[in-house]
């Protein structure tokens, strides 16, 4: 678990003020939950409660937390966690293949990205090569903790430690 706070102190860098009101505290927010929902490919949506840090799961056919608050709405209190698109994680995995010198597990998880159901393809390609698997799960760990920090820097929000 991370801690994080307002980030106002780079330079000329916008940084939504309803969000430095909200969390002028530090957070302590799991980095790993909030790497879970960046790569999230089901039908639920991620939210970082500002408040406390916690992320919350909303699954289909749910209101969004804080919609059913009739005496204490407070807008600003959620931010919705965008996974990251298709195209992006198709990106990820060419550019891990691009680390990889097994010529044929290359071939083969490339040609995956290319198909129907690319992400579901290279995973399940992937467990024909454990040793390129175990590549895999360490390099999309690093990728998706970078993208973490980026997320938490572009909503206002700085982690004290990586």
């Amino acid at each position: 678990m991370n801690v994080v706070h307002a980030s106002g102190a780079h330079g000329s860098e916008p940084v939504n003020p309803s969000i430095i009101v909200v969390a002028m505290r530090p957070l302590t927010i799991d980095l790993h939950r909030l790497e879970y929902a960046l790569e999230n490919r089901d039908a639920s949506e991620h939210y970082l409660d500002l408040e406390s840090g916690q992320i919350q799961v909303v699954f289909p056919g749910e209101a969004a937390p804080g919609a059913d608050e009739k005496y204490d709405v407070q807008e600003d209190r959620y931010l919705h966690i965008e996974p990251l698109g298709l195209a992006q994680s198709i990106a990820m995995r060419e550019a891990f293949l691009f680390t990889q010198h097994d010529p044929n597990a290359h071939t083969v998880l490339a040609h995956a990205l290319q198909g129907r159901k690319p992400l579901r393809t290279f995973d399940f390609k992937l467990e024909d090569f454990p040793d390129v698997r175990q590549a895999w799960l360490d390099y999309q760990a690093v990728q998706l903790r970078e993208y973490a920090i980026t997320w938490l820097h572009e909503n206002g929000l700085e982690s004290s430690k990586h």
